[in-house]
C-alpha cells in the first residue's frame, strides 16, 4: 500500500508530508485548495507524462517521493528483475522535476527511469478519475473491461501473434502483386547496381588505408625533412650534437665516478641502455628514410580509387560496409523478383492457411468475450442497484466485424436506465451521476480480479448526493476491505466512512499561496463534515450531525 507520500514545490504545495493507512483514506477540502495537486504528484512520482509547469513558481525544482510498503512478493520479484533491491517488502520512488526540463528518477535509493517508474507504478496503484467515466461514453474502451475481467490475456496474446504476421504476408503480396513492367524495370536496375558493386571490387578498410598512403604520398617531402632531422639529432649530422654520443660519454663519466660514489654506477647502467636504444632508433630513421619515396604515379592512382569509392558512396551509402549491405540487400531483393511466380504462390497459400488460423482464433476470443460478458454486466447491474440505480439492466452486445488487432468483436456496454426503456448505448442517456455509479461499479467489478493493492478514486461522487452518495460510500468501504482506498470526494456521505481523513487547506500569506494537507482527529474531522454540509457557520447542530454520521 501506499504508505506516505511527500511533495515539495509542487504547484501551490510547498512542502507537506501525508501518512495513509490501509482501508479507506479520505481527502477533503475548499473548492481550489488544491486535492488535484495530490492526485498530479502521485502520477508524476509513478511516471506518469507530467510538465515542468507544476514546479512551484519562483523555484527551479520540485520533488515528489512515495513510500509503498508490504508490496507482493510478485511485484518484489520484478522490482529485483529491474535491478532494484528491496528490504521489508518496500519500495521507495522518488522523482525530481527541474526547470531545464531534467528528470531524476530513483527506486529505494538507486538511479531509475521514468518509464521503470511507470512499469512497476501500474502494478502498485490505479487512479480513477472523473475522465474515466468520460472513457465510458466512447465505445472503443468498452472491449478492455470484458477482456481483464475474462482473464483472457493468453488468448489475445496468441491472436494478436497470428494476425501480425498474417499482416506481413498481406503487405508482401499487396506490395509485389500486379505490374509485370515496373518487375521488370526493377530486376534491371537491380542487376546493374549489383555488377557495379561487385565489379568496385572494395574491401572493408580499404578507404581509410588508401586515405592514409594519400597522406603520406602529399607529404613525403615534408617527412623526409622531419626524419633528416631528427637523424641528424641522434647521430651528429650537419652540426649538431650527437645525442647518442653525448649519452655515451655520460655513461662513462658516471662509471668515473661510481669508483669514489658506489650509487652511481646503477645511473651509468640506465644510460648504457639508453645509448643502445638511441642506437637502434637511429637505424629505423634511416630504414624510414630508404622507403620514403615520392611515386606521383601512385597518388594519382590513389585518387583515382578514392574518387570511384565516392561515388559509390553518393549511391549506395555513407560506408564501404553500408555500400556491401546495400548490395546484400539487392541481391536478396532481386532473388525475390527473379522468382516471384513461385513466391508469390507459396506467400498466397500461408496467407490463407494463416487467415484461417487466425479467424478460428478469433472465433475463440469471441466465445470468450460473450461469456465473460454475461458475467460481467450481471455483476455491474447487481453493483449499480445497489448504488441506488434498482431498475438499470446493463447488456454487452458484441457485432462481428472484419478481423483487427483486437479480434473481429465490435463490443459495446449498452444501459436501460429505467423499466420499459430499450437498452441503448451509454453515450445516449446516461446522465452525469449514472455515468459516475456506473464507473465506479465496473471498477468495483475489475477490482476483484485486479492484484494492484491501491485504488485512488478521484471525485467519483461528481453529480450524485443524498442517499445515492451514501451508497458511494459504502461501495467504497467494501471495496476498502481487501485493499487500500484512497478517495478525494465533496460529499460528508462519503468522508464519513473513511478510516483516515485528510484536510487540504490553502493558507495565503503575503503575495503567495500555499497548501497543507492535515490529517484529522476525531474533532478536527466533526469540524471539517460540518463545513461540508453548508450553511454560512457552523452550529452545534451541524456539528452534532457530523459526530453521528462518524458513530453511525
Amino acid at each position: 500500500m501506499l504508505s506516505t507520500l511527500y511533495i515539495e514545490n509542487i504547484a501551490v504545495i510547498e512542502k507537506t508530508n501525508i501518512d495513509f493507512t490501509q482501508g479507506l483514506n479520505v481527502l477533503t477540502g475548499e473548492t481550489g485548495a488544491g486535492k488535484s495537486i495530490i492526485i498530479d504528484s502521485i502520477n508524476a512520482v509513478t511516471g506518469h507524462r507530467t510538465s515542468k509547469e507544476i514546479i512551484r513558481t519562483g523555484k527551479d525544482s520540485a520533488y515528489v517521493s512515495a513510500t509503498f510498503t508490504n508490496v507482493s512478493e510478485e511485484i518484489i520479484k520484478k522490482a529485483e528483475s529491474l535491478g532494484f533491491s528491496a528490504e521489508d517488502n518496500t519500495l521507495i520512488f522518488s522523482r525530481e522535476l527541474s526547470l531545464s526540463g531534467r528528470n531524476t528518477c530513483r527506486i529505494n535509493n538507486r538511479p531509475a527511469t521514468v518509464s521503470t517508474l511507470r512499469e512497476l507504478g501500474i502494478n502498485l496503484i490505479n487512479i480513477h478519475g472523473q475522465h474515466e467515466s468520460l472513457e465510458l461514453m466512447q465505445a472503443d474502451s468498452h472491449i478492455s473491461y470484458i477482456d481483464n475481467y475474462g482473464g483472457i490475456s493468453d488468448l489475445k496474446e496468441d491472436y494478436y501473434n497470428s494476425y501480425k504476421e498474417l499482416i506481413k504476408l498481406k503487405k508482401i503480396l499487396d506490395s509485389k502483386g500486379g505490374d509485370q513492367n515496373k518487375r521488370l524495370y526493377e530486376i534491371d536496375l537491380l542487376t546493374f547496381q549489383i555488377e557495379e558493386i561487385l565489379n568496385a571490387g572494395l574491401n572493408v578498410g580499404e578507404e581509410e588505408e588508401l586515405a592514409e598512403e594519400k597522406k603520406v604520398l602529399q607529404n613525403s617531402e615534408k617527412i623526409r625533412g622531419f626524419l633528416d632531422k631528427a637523424k641528424a639529432n641522434l647521430s651528429g649530422l650537419g652540426g649538431y650534437d650527437s645525442a647518442c654520443q653525448l649519452v655515451d660519454e655520460a655513461s662513462t663519466n658516471l662509471i668515473k665516478a661510481s669508483n669514489y660514489y658506489g650509487e652511481a654506477e646503477n645511473l651509468s647502467n640506465r644510460l648504457s641502455d639508453l645509448s643502445y636504444t638511441l642506437q637502434d632508433i637511429s637505424l629505423e630513421i634511416n630504414n624510414l628514410l630508404d622507403n620514403l619515396e615520392f611515386n606521383p604515379s601512385r597518388l594519382e592512382e590513389i585518387e583515382l580509387r578514392l574518387d570511384e569509392i565516392y561515388k559509390l558512396k553518393r549511391k549506395y551509402g555513407n560506408s564501404i560496409e553500408e555500400i556491401l549491405e546495400f548490395k546484400d540487400n539487392a541481391e536478396e531483393r532481386l532473388k525475390e523478383l527473379v522468382n516471384y511466380d513461385k513466391n508469390m504462390a507459396q506467400t498466397k497459400e500461408r496467407y490463407d492457411i494463416l487467415l484461417a488460423e487466425t479467424y478460428e482464433k478469433s472465433v475463440r476470443l469471441t466465445d470468450a468475450r460473450k461469456k465473460a460478458g454475461q458475467e460481467f454486466s450481471h455483476k455491474v447491474q447487481e453493483e449499480m442497484k445497489f448504488l441506488d440505480m434498482p431498475n438499470v439492466r446493463i447488456f454487452v452486445s458484441i457485432d462481428e466485424t472484419p478481423l483487427s488487432s483486437t479480434g473481429k468483436d465490435k463490443l459495446e456496454i449498452l444501459i436501460s436506465a429505467n423499466p420499459g426503456e430499450t437498452p441503448k448505448p451509454v453515450s445516449k442517456i446516461a446522465s452525469g451521476g449514472e455515468l459516475s455509479r456506473m464507473m465506479l461499479a465496473i471498477k468495483t467489478v475489475l477490482s476483484k480480479c485486479d492484484t494492484v493493492d491501491t485504488l485512488i478514486f478521484d471525485e467519483v461522487d461528481t453529480g450524485i448526493s443524498g442517499k445515492a452518495s451514501r451508497k458511494v460510500g459504502l461501495k467504497l468501504k467494501e471495496v476498502s476491505e481487501k485493499r487500500q482506498v484512497i478517495c478525494v470526494t465533496h460529499q460528508v456521505q462519503i468522508a464519513s466512512l473513511g478510516e483516515s481523513h485528510h484536510l487540504i487547506c490553502k493558507n495565503i500569506i503575503g503575495d503567495r499561496t500555499f497548501t497543507d494537507v492535515k490529517t484529522l482527529d476525531r474533532d478536527g474531522r466533526i469540524q471539517e463534515l460540518a463545513r461540508i454540509m453548508g450553511g454560512i457557520e457552523i452550529t452545534e447542530n451541524t456539528k452534532k450531525l457530523a459526530e453521528e454520521m462518524l458513530d453511525n
